[in-house]
């Protein structure tokens, strides 16, 4: 599953248009390295997020083969750390 669905999906970001502009604009890392909207989201990757006021890193857990009302968003991912933006 891409990136910006993946987002979407697991409610990390409103709407897939808002993931697609962070993503655009590095603000979704992998191992300090900023990812591109098609990155293909694996199971274990550590994704750190820059909203406007706080950081949040997150370690996916599991990729939907499709999305479905059955899909709860928050067995999608762990939490692993919230910071405030400075």
């Amino acid at each position: 599953m891409r990136l910006d669905k993946f987002l979407k999906v697991a409610r990390l970001a409103k709407r897939r248009s808002e993931a697609h502009e962070a993503l655009e604009h590095g603000r979704i890392l992998k191992g300090g390295i900023p990812l591109k909207p098609a990155y293909a989201v694996k199971p274990g990757d550590v994704l750190e997020i820059h909203y406007a006021t706080r950081r949040v890193t997150v370690r996916v857990r599991e990729v939907p083969l499709r999305v479905t009302p059955a899909v709860r968003p928050a067995d999608l991912y762990e939490q692993i750390e919230v910071v405030p933006e400075a």
